[in-house]
């Protein structure tokens, strides 16, 4: 079981391809449908099924191949190897927990309708499969499928897929579909009809539309169905349905009521809606939007409506575009308007709604890869917009994010091939208390017990603080109020929630230079705020500073504030006056500053304040560039008019809290020089020029996109000098502001030719390496250095071995021969002059040919008859080699050397026979002479071994002792003294009889027969392992057994001796008495000593002995 999910892995094969480390899954293809259910996402692609994790691990996945067959099932699934003609394309992806299934709906290649259901914990598990439609038989974005439930009684519900579809024009007639413009059909085989079945009683009840609708979302808020469509064509109209889900099918599909979203203007035609998300919660029913501005879809806004069902007034199936029964009158449906424009951003593609305490926080995804984050109080009012998730390219993010149903901390984004699983906030990047506050992020608490930002569940005390359930500008606001009597009173006011053992702990306390600085008759803190009675009525004209430290739990907080006499502050009504009043904690009434009683301590009020100082009003014209990357771009010029006083440049997107600011060199009134800096997201800023007063005029615009990138480059490799010119390819590389290589970042080169998709540099040199290596090749834009994904390597320098010239055609051909290599050098990267008597003749390249191991340039020089080239110059890149014309000299030496070779060979050959000669001879002569040393060393032998011998019995393998045994031994078993033993017999051994067994007798019979004997010494003979010791030991064995059988011995020995001599290895026929490397000649051996014993003891002289 412990192998058994690593194997499931290795056997996805191409399913999926990746899993990323930043919380993120890749698909082999796009994603067309995604559900969430519990802990599980499932995701359908063009060819796979994926069921995956809570955290994007894989678990499993089904292909949606099969084949088609007649019947009522006419797809079938098949596995990975089988054979298939068909595909299953999943238009409607329900998961049904209460059921335990997964509900996949879509269309067969022969565009006919198939629904399959499915486990809820292994997708591979089919419970039931039916060729039926249920949702679009086309891919469609503009058809939805939602789970819906019907109160048949108070105690009884059904649940019910409800599908609106948009029209299809030149619809397939090959399979028959009772489907109209809204659907009502069984989720469950609970009824007559079967699952998926759209029957109720007796009648198919549906909906209808009398004019093009293309439907965004549908959801069921208590026991009201809500529907949403674009209706119409140019001037559109964005539509609300109301059902009512009770009763049955026919009384909810009857009850039909509608509503008319007005965005802006009189008619509001021209929006159109692009995503939607209903906002958690009961009454009123609140729901957000993405609208479109324009045909492109680029200009978009992000609305909150209140779409409370009118489900009393009007008439029911009355709608001017949709019917169910088909009444011949209809109403003029009611009209909704926003209730506020929460955001606006280029290219917004989805939305999120989500409630957080008292705030609600907004998802929005863009199509340049965004997921940005929004949080809005009760009054509507937004905090910063934050960014999330950022894709380096422009994937587009898909037009439903759908929330993590366990931990409700992260959003599922998908991103045409990618799922990403991204944390709904970031609080831990926050290191204190007042950073964790100003995020203005409802999701994050600071947590006194263990200091630090964190989501709320997690502090596991109620000792934490947040931010206020509405917009705040500060953390901790003050404003000292006088009364009638001159008592100053200073108040303190905390924007912050917290937790019960954080508000129970709630004090303040005051404290300046000066002893006593508060009244003992104040009023006791009370949380959000505390007061101080100033002991002294007045104030110093210099100001008072005061600390006050305020303690929530174990948080503290400390505020340095300085309390001046408001009715000090004076002067023209200017806005610095006015924003020095309101940070004094003044008020600010009737163009004068006073004391905060009742006066408006808003400096918002400042804004509208004419500035104090006069200054030339700047006018902006143009930016250049204007369209930059994320990572922003130096050394930008602003141009314009009364730039002379201009103190920095402004950007601020829409919505975003604090605007940056850059400052600015090079002003020469008309242009100026600045940095656009980088930013988390993407789209339009507005640019005004600041000047010194604070003020900011003029505006033009900033566009930021996203980062460069480089995929692949041609050629990939260059030589070592440099400046090889190479082609980058990718997206956004008319951002690049220079490339470098990893071997000297230092040096940057200037790209040429740069557009979106291709950038032209020159390679940097690497003369200072040797040998080939492989470089890193990274794209500079603004302060940041991106790697392509492609290497490229550097080669050694090209060699030109030589050339030659042909006078053709009124002109020179000259062709160049150089070495081949991996450099892969083209005609076009050649520059090539024909030199003579110092005169450089262009020659224009033609052709590039490949032989063996050379490369062969071709080019032509005209108008050059009369011209002999001895030398050419050669330029490539920044090198330049000069070659000269190959000379026949070479040719001569080589020739020279080859006919050489045979004299050579000639006089080896006579050298070597005449020493081989003289090495015979030699050879000869110590071989004579190591004869005659042998025969002096066999007679002193037969010397010392001869002895007298006495007239003993025999025995059977035995020899006779005394003195023919020592003779005897040592010529048979000289190296053996235990096989000596086993045959020799000393005095006295004999006089016990020995008595043979009949396997002896076997044995010697078998030996008496000589076919059988010479065919054993010839087997033994050709093991391989018989060596030349056993070949001896087995002679003197069979000369001992046959000792008293000479003349048999002696047959047998001659017919061994006919097959040796026969043999070819046989070359030294006369070496045969001196040599023991066969059975036989060890055999001679033997038969020799045993034959020569009586003549040498007869014959021979008595000295010899």
């Amino acid at each position: 079981m412990i192998l058994l999910p690593g194997l499931l892995f290795i056997l996805w094969g191409e399913a999926g391809r990746c899993r990323a480390d930043d919380g993120g899954f890749t698909f082999d293809g796009d994603i067309h449908h995604f559900a969430v259910a519990t802990n599980t996402v499932y995701v359908a692609t063009d060819e796979r099924l994926y069921q995956l994790s809570q955290d994007l691990t894989p678990v499993r996945s089904v292909t949606q191949r099969g084949v088609l067959q007649a019947g009522k099932v006419h797809f079938y699934r098949v596995n990975e190897t089988s054979w298939w003609n068909a595909t299953f394309r999943v238009n409607v992806l329900l998961p049904v927990v209460e059921d335990g299934v997964v509900i996949s709906c879509g269309v067969t290649s022969d565009e006919c309708g198939h629904c399959e259901v499915l486990e809820l914990t292994d997708i591979s598990s089919l419970r039931y499969s039916e060729s039926i439609q249920l949702g679009p038989l086309r891919r469609s974005s503009a058809s939805v499928a939602v789970l819906v439930k019907v109160q048949k009684s108070p105690t009884e519900s059904d649940t019910y897929i409800m599908t609106a579809i948009q029209k299809q024009q030149a619809a397939s007639n090959k399979c028959a579909s009772d489907c109209q413009t809204v659907n009502l059909q069984d989720a469950d085989g609970r009824h007559i009809g079967g699952i998926f079945s759209l029957i109720d009683d007796q009648s198919t009840p549906s909906i209808k539309s009398r004019v093009d609708v293309g439907f965004v979302d549908g959801f069921q808020v208590g026991s009201t169905i809500y529907l949403l469509a674009n209706v119409g064509g140019e001037n559109n109209t964005i539509r609300l349905i109301w059902l009512e889900g009770e009763k049955s099918k026919t009384h909810t599909l009857h009850s039909l009521r509608g509503a008319t979203l007005r965005v802006s203007g009189a008619a509001g035609g021209g929006h159109t809606l692009l995503a939607s998300s209903v906002i958690p919660g009961t009454q009123p029913v609140l729901w957000s939007g993405v609208f479109s501005e324009d045909a492109g879809r680029t200009n978009t806004e992000l609305l909150v409506f209140d779409i409370s069902a009118d489900l009393t007034g009007g008439t029911k199936d009355a709608d001017p575009d949709f019917f169910s029964i088909g009444m011949s009158k209809f109403e003029t449906p009611k009209t909704l308007r926003p209730k506020a424009v929460l955001f606006r951003q280029s290219i917004m593609t989805s939305v999120l709604a989500t409630r957080q305490k008292a705030w609600l926080v907004f998802f929005i995804g863009t199509a340049d890869g965004l997921l940005i984050k929004l949080a809005v109080d009760k009054h509507y009012h937004t905090s910063c917009p934050t960014v999330l998730y950022r894709a380096n390219d422009d994937r587009p993010v898909f037009p439903k994010l759908l929330l993590d149903q366990v931990d409700l901390k992260h959003v599922y984004v998908p991103l045409r091939d990618q799922m990403r699983r991204v944390p709904v906030a970031k609080c831990s990047i926050y290191t204190n208390v007042r950073e964790c506050w100003s995020a203005e992020d409802p999701y994050c608490i600071w947590c006194g017990s263990k200091r630090s930002c964190t989501f709320e569940d997690d502090c596991g005390d109620s000792d934490w603080v947040s931010i206020a359930d509405d917009y705040q500008e500060k953390m901790v606001s003050y404003r000292v109020a006088k009364a009638s009597t001159g008592q100053i009173t200073l108040h303190i006011q905390t924007h912050l929630t917290a937790g019960h053992r954080a508000q129970s702990n709630f004090a303040c306390q005051f404290s300046a230079r000066s002893s006593v600085l508060c009244s003992l008759n104040g009023l006791a803190p009370q949380f959000p705020q505390c007061t101080c009675t100033l002991t002294n009525g007045t104030l110093p004209a210099e100001g008072l500073k005061v600390s006050v430290r305020i303690r929530l739990g174990t948080t503290q907080l400390l505020e340095h504030l300085t309390l001046i006499d408001c009715s000090y502050l004076g002067g023209p009504p200017t806005s610095l006056l006015c924003q020095k009043c309101i940070r004094a904690g003044c008020g600010w009434n009737q163009n004068k500053c006073s004391w905060a009683n009742q006066e408006v301590r808003n400096d918002s009020v400042c804004q509208m304040m004419v500035p104090g100082m006069n200054f030339s009003r700047p006018e902006i014209s143009s930016i250049t560039p204007s369209i930059v990357s994320f990572y922003g771009r130096n050394h930008v010029v602003l141009s314009g008019r009364n730039l002379g006083d201009v103190a920095g440049v402004r950007m601020q997107a829409h919505a975003d809290c604090t605007p940056r600011e850059s400052p600015v060199w090079n002003n020469t009134g008309v242009s100026l020089t600045f940095h656009i800096p980088s930013t988390e997201s993407k789209g339009v800023v507005r640019v005004c020029a600041l000047l010194p007063d604070g003020s900011c005029h003029g505006s033009t615009e900033i566009t930021y996109k996203s980062s460069p990138s480089c995929t692949s480059i041609a050629p990939r490799s260059t030589w070592l000098s440099g400046k090889r010119k190479l082609t980058l390819m990718g997206s956004h590389l008319d951002f690049v502001e220079g490339v470098t290589h990893s071997h000297a970042p230092q040096e940057v080169r200037l790209p040429e030719n740069k557009n979106y998709q291709n950038l032209t540099y020159d390679t940097l040199a690497a003369e200072n390496t040797q040998g080939t290596f492989t470089n890193t090749v990274f794209l500079k834009v603004a302060n940041e250095s991106l790697p392509c994904s492609t290497n490229i390597t550097y080669y050694p320098e090209p060699e030109f071995s030589g050339f030659k010239s042909i006078t053709a055609g009124g002109g020179v051909r000259i062709t160049i021969e150089k070495k081949a290599d991996k450099l892969e050098m083209t005609t076009a990267e050649l520059s090539v002059w024909g030199v003579n008597r110092g005169i450089h003749y262009p020659c224009v390249m033609k052709i590039k040919e490949t032989h063996n191991e050379s490369d062969i340039f071709t080019c032509e020089i005209q108008s050059t008859e009369d011209v002999e080239f001895q030398k050419l110059m050669i330029k490539y890149g920044d090198k330049t080699v000069m070659l000269h014309l190959k000379s026949s000299l070479p040719f001569l030496w080589v020739l020279l050397v080859l006919l050489l070779i045979p004299c050579i060979i000639f006089t080896v050959a006579i050298v070597y026979r005449s020493k081989q000669k003289k090495l015979t001879a030699q050879m000869n002569r110590r071989m004579e002479n190591l004869e005659l040393d042998i025969r002096n060393d066999i007679r002193q032998g037969f010397v010392d071994l001869q002895t007298e011998k006495a007239d003993l019995m025999e025995n059977i393998g035995a020899i006779p002792f005394l003195d023919y045994k020592h003779f005897a031994s040592r010529i048979f078993f000289p190296e053996s003294e235990f096989l000596m033993a086993l045959c020799i017999k000393d005095i006295g051994q004999d006089t016990v009889k020995i008595q043979l067994d009949e396997c002896c007798h076997g044995m010697s019979r078998l030996i008496q027969d000589q076919h059988f004997l010479t065919s054993m010494v010839h087997a033994l003979e050709e093991q391989k392992s018989f060596t030349i010791k056993d070949k001896c030991a087995l002679a003197s064995l069979l000369t001992v057994a046959l000792h008293s059988n000479l003349s048999y011995l002696t047959e047998t020995m001659e017919v061994l001796l006919k097959d040796l001599m026969q043999q070819k290895s046989n070359t030294l026929p006369k070496l045969l008495l001196r040599r023991t490397e066969s059975t036989v000649e060890k055999l001679l051996t033997n038969w020799m000593s045993i034959c020569l014993y009586g003549f040498l003891r007869v014959c021979c002289p008595s000295f010899f002995f």
